[in-house]
């Protein structure tokens, strides 16, 4: 059962992902999350973010933003990055991811998701049958309910790990 909320693979930040091998090993898509996975709750695209993007998109990546936040939060954000962009996105419902993969010209066999968040992003990408990279959240501080479905994630991360040790 806690399958379903297991990520593919698990980092420790975004920003050291080799894209560049996954992209010889055939993915060719990127959704991503932005809160807390590309930069802390609420702030705009950094100098980090920006030169991640630009980068991805040299490398051959097609990328879009798939957030629960409104409009105004994604723009902000992607405002500096221009890629694909979804709000609004009722994640871990599949309807987001899909709609993702449509925008990007991929599939599940060639798109995979990075985000910070076990019970949004990772459920939500594996029912979707797409790859997912759980990564470390950036900033500690969090909102209330957020930071109770945080508990939660650490008893399955406990079982994932287990499993881990046990490959």
């Amino acid at each position: 059962m806690l399958n379903a909320f297991y990520p593919s693979e698990e980092v420790s930040s975004t920003y050291v992902i080799d894209f560049e091998g996954l992209y010889e090993r055939g993915f060719r898509g990127i959704i991503f999350d932005i809160d807390n996975t590309l930069v802390p709750h609420g702030a705009p695209a950094d100098e980090r973010a920006k030169a991640l993007f630009a980068r991805l998109k040299a490398i051959g990546f097609e990328c879009c933003l798939l957030s629960n936040n409104k409009r105004p939060r994604l723009e902000m954000f992607n405002k500096e990055i221009q890629v694909h962009g979804i709000w609004k996105a009722d994640k871990p419902k599949k309807t987001g991811y899909r709609k993702a993969m449509t925008l990007m010209g991929t599939d599940e066999s060639n798109t995979l998701f990075v985000g910070d968040q076990l019970f949004t992003d990772v459920w939500g990408a594996n029912r979707c049958g797409i790859r997912t990279i759980l990564v470390g959240q950036i900033d500690k501080k969090e909102e209330i309910q957020i930071v109770l479905k945080r508990y939660l994630e650490r008893i399955v991360l406990f079982f994932y790990h287990q499993k881990e040790k046990k490959r």
